[in-house]
């Protein structure tokens, strides 16, 4: 299997930043790490490896980008401000550096996203801002709105609100989205969403899949036993989803 490291300086992070490339060609994946974790993790997890004969005959590329959830959304010493400008900059690095890298290595006008876990989040969030990007979306054991105290999983934002975060909250900016050719865009995507019984984001994940349906977007929600909020579940979620 094909598989590359790669580190630059970010010029919109200001810091170095690192991702994993998996596979030769095929369909390009954006892969986001679950909360706060890096980008080796899950190859780590052996996530990568159950794809290896996608990856070994050309027919899925993986790249793996690290996270700074630790700088935005979880760095209780700044306002929540300064946490969800501090994810803007770490979108416009996905955008305008990862996604050229990928297009430079992979000859495609459209690629898939996905993520585990807070990855999910972050995998629909900017797919669902940028849908001509975008051709499949695959969010598993994700939550959708940071706003939201849900048993442990607390309000990212401490009960602040402002524009930015709205825009970044699926479940509310696409609630009030209104029809229009972004709409539409969104539409000619596809959305998979995978989650447990038992994980405490159950709900959430009905209450988006109905939202999508209602705007008009086609989804499928599939629901696993148990609380499949862990690696070895994601292992046989890739192999379906991917």
């Amino acid at each position: 299997m094909n598989r590359e490291y790669h580190k630059w300086y970010s010029t919109h992070l200001q810091r170095n930043m690192e991702l994993l490339v998996f596979g030769h060609s095929g369909r390009a994946v954006l892969f986001f790490p679950t909360r706060m974790a890096r980008f080796y993790d899950y190859e780590n997890w052996g996530i990568i490896e159950v794809l290896r004969d996608q990856l070994d005959n050309g027919q899925l590329q993986v790249y793996c980008v690290d996270s700074i959830d630790a700088e935005s959304f979880y760095n209780q010493s700044t306002h929540p401000s300064a946490r969800i400008i501090r994810h803007l900059q770490y979108e416009d690095y996905i955008l305008e550096e990862v996604l050229p890298f990928i297009r430079s290595k992979n000859n495609t006008d459209v690629m898939e996203v996905a993520g585990c876990s807070m990855g999910a989040f972050h995998a629909a969030n900017i797919a669902l801002k940028h849908p001509a990007l975008f051709n499949k979306v695959i969010c598993m054991s994700g939550r959708y709105d940071l706003t939201r105290n849900i048993n442990d999983f607390k309000d990212l934002f401490d009960g602040y609100r402002d524009d930015n975060i709205y825009y970044n909250s699926p479940l509310q900016f696409m609630g009030n989205m209104q029809q229009g050719d972004l709409l539409d865009s969104i539409r000619t995507s596809q959305y998979i969403f995978a989650i447990g019984e038992t994980d405490p984001f159950l709900a959430n994940n009905y209450e988006f899949s109905q939202l999508l349906w209602d705007k008009g977007i086609p989804n499928n929600l599939y629901i696993w036993d148990n609380y499949a909020h862990r690696p070895r579940y994601w292992r046989q979620m890739v192999q379906l989803y991917l």
